[in-house]
């Protein structure tokens, strides 16, 4: 887990601090001459970058991550605010999910504990934390980036054509007569007879 152990004694002015940060554009690096042209001189406030630093908004070298532009977005500062906290300050929320004044002495405690800090040093970083989580949104979804996505199956959707069948053909008979004729030859050897009948068959029939 973590619990960070950065602090600064100008924690009253942290509000005013991440306005500006919010309000501004992001530097190519944050530097002690950029804090102090955003307002902020005083030696006390020269901690606020050591603390940008432990909540994601810089890079160890001071560059502005991605969390730093983020912030910048109105509309998701107090929620990026949330998600850093929450990993800078994962051991608090063991204690406490959503901390409260109620919680003073037992973060100020594990502050002390965890860092082997003076009550002075503890103090102020309970007082940092607090500071820090009125700018923030822990109730908030966590942002897209992180957000696990419900996911999409990447397999070809299966389509199912139902071809119309042609109705059964229905054969319909006309109706007719039908004759069965039986023809009953004589028992002769003159085959003129023969051809007497069937002359006739043909001419009477057909």
């Amino acid at each position: 887990m973590a619990l960070s152990n950065a602090y600064t004694e100008a924690y009253g002015k942290l509000g005013d601090f991440f306005s500006k940060l919010r309000d501004g554009q992001a530097p190519p690096q944050f530097t002690q001459q950029f804090l102090i042209d955003l307002g902020f001189k005083s030696n006390k406030q020269r901690a606020y970058i050591p603390l940008l630093k432990a909540l994601g908004f810089l890079t160890p070298d001071g560059k502005p991550t991605a969390r730093y532009k983020d912030y910048r977005d109105h509309s998701q500062s107090k929620q990026i605010m949330g998600e850093a906290l929450k990993e800078a300050y994962a051991d608090i929320f063991l204690i406490k999910e959503h901390p409260t004044s109620a919680d003073h002495s037992a973060i100020e405690g594990k502050f002390k504990s965890y860092h082997n800090a003076s009550d002075n040093v503890a103090l102020n970083m309970r007082r940092t934390f607090f500071s820090l989580l009125d700018l923030a949104d822990l109730k908030a979804k966590q942002s897209s980036k992180k957000i696990t996505e419900p996911t999409e199956s990447h397999e070809p959707a299966s389509v199912v054509t139902e071809v119309p069948t042609s109705a059964p053909a229905v054969h319909i008979k006309t109706p007719g007569l039908h004759y069965n004729i039986q023809v009953h030859l004589p028992a002769t050897k003159d085959i003129e007879v023969y051809n007497a009948i069937f002359k006739s068959l043909k001419e009477h029939l057909f």
